[in-house]
């Protein structure tokens, strides 16, 4: 098997009937694997399931709520009947609400949490129970530029992406004796239906592309091959890792020099 192949593979991804989820399931499609398209959106995920299959490979659609323990254990179960196994999973689901920290209600720190942590929690548990026997699977948790840094008016969302970098060490750790490996993806800026109307602003827009080397703000494109290479045999020296796929945004800040630079 080619190091990037990902024949014979079956990989269940959530969040994916669009934007970051919706990429890499087509790229994991693309690259050979049969892909179980998870979300809570039906059209959505229909329309997933039909760009995989306009392309050669197999999918299928569950609708799955990730806070819902039951509506977890009920979609890895239809991914096993269907196709016997599951040899990847992509923790994408999440969800945010912007607002101040002295606004945030407990209805919407509940939300957040059960989404972007008791439900990548859950589901990977559920998941690892039908890796374990075969001695074999990949966990790719999606983190965040703030897995490493804060941003204002998020530190609910911030603290979940946190959590998840952490996890995912702990799961690396648990893991690896059943030749399990874990990573994190931590995307930069990436524009998204969720976010275009942030990025659409004119000033948030030259705010994100004057704070990124590369000089622009992703697209879900640009996570696919990151997220390829940690499901396929060529990661599997890899685990434990929170890989920030940002172009350049984490290496640092520009300083204010004068033009001429140098040391005067």
């Amino acid at each position: 098997m080619s190091l990037f192949s990902l024949e014979g593979r079956i990989a269940l991804v959530t969040g994916a009937g669009r934007g970051i989820g919706r990429g890499i399931a087509e790229g994991f499609g693309e690259h050979g694997a049969k892909v179980v398209c998870a979300a809570r959106t039906r059209s959505q995920l229909d329309e997933a399931v039909a760009a995989i299959e306009g392309k050669g490979s197999e999918a299928l659609a569950v609708e799955m709520d990730v806070s819902d323990l039951d509506s977890i254990h009920a979609g890895v179960q239809a991914a096993v009947d269907r196709f016997g196994q599951i040899d990847i999973l992509v923790n994408n689901a999440g969800t945010n609400v912007r607002e101040s920290m002295m606004d945030v209600t407990e209805e919407h720190y509940d939300q957040i949490m059960a989404v972007n942590l008791k439900g990548l929690y859950f589901l990977s548990q559920a998941v690892v129970k039908q890796m374990i026997p075969r001695k074999q699977g990949k966990i790719i948790n999606i983190g965040s530029l703030t897995t490493g840094i804060s941003l204002d008016q998020v530190s609910v969302y911030t603290a979940t992406k946190g959590a998840v970098g952490q996890l995912t060490k702990a799961q690396a750790l648990e893991l690896g004796q059943h030749n399990i490996q874990v990573n994190a993806i931590c995307p930069g800026f990436v524009v998204t239906p969720l976010t275009e109307k942030v990025w659409a602003n004119p000033t948030m827009r030259e705010w994100g592309e004057k704070g990124i080397p590369s000089g622009r703000l992703a697209t879900p494109e640009d996570l696919v091959g990151t997220a390829v290479f940690l499901a396929a045999p060529a990661s599997d020296y890899v685990s434990g890792q929170s890989i920030y796929v940002d172009g350049g945004f984490m290496a640092g800040d520009y300083w204010p020099l004068p033009a001429s630079g140098g040391n005067k």
